[in-house]
């Protein structure tokens, strides 16, 4: 299964004591191919992050292999935040959802709420 790593939990995995880590490796160990979408990565890069941050990100996750958000994407988007209570404010988590359901990943999240009401999205 394709998973796409939410900024939550990148940040969580690679940052400061990566408490994420290991669940990270455990999710490949089982054979998942994980993933960032361009929107993560934009996420990913805007913060302090460190070279060894960064090293680490593009180890993992090279950015020229994140998955684009592109226009069938963007008419995803739309689509779920027409369908959702209360989108707005959350345009950056439902594009991220996008990315994931237009590649037909699930995404791991440290913050399941802000995809539980997204149809058809498979959380991890």
């Amino acid at each position: 299964m394709i998973i796409h790593v939410d900024t939550s939990a990148l940040v969580d995995a690679l940052t400061g004591p990566r408490r994420s880590l290991e669940t990270l490796i455990s999710l490949t160990d089982q054979g998942h191919r994980l993933a960032i979408s361009t929107i993560v990565l934009y996420e990913w890069l805007r913060g302090p992050r460190s070279r060894a941050d960064l090293a680490a990100q593009e180890a993992l996750f090279p950015s020229e292999s994140a998955f684009g958000f592109g226009p069938a994407e963007a008419a995803i988007a739309a689509r779920i935040y027409k369908h959702v209570g209360r989108p707005r404010g959350r345009e950056v988590d439902l594009a991220v959802a996008a990315c994931a359901l237009a590649g037909g990943a699930a995404i791991w999240t440290l913050n399941p709420t802000d995809f539980r009401d997204v149809p058809d999205l498979r959380i991890v």
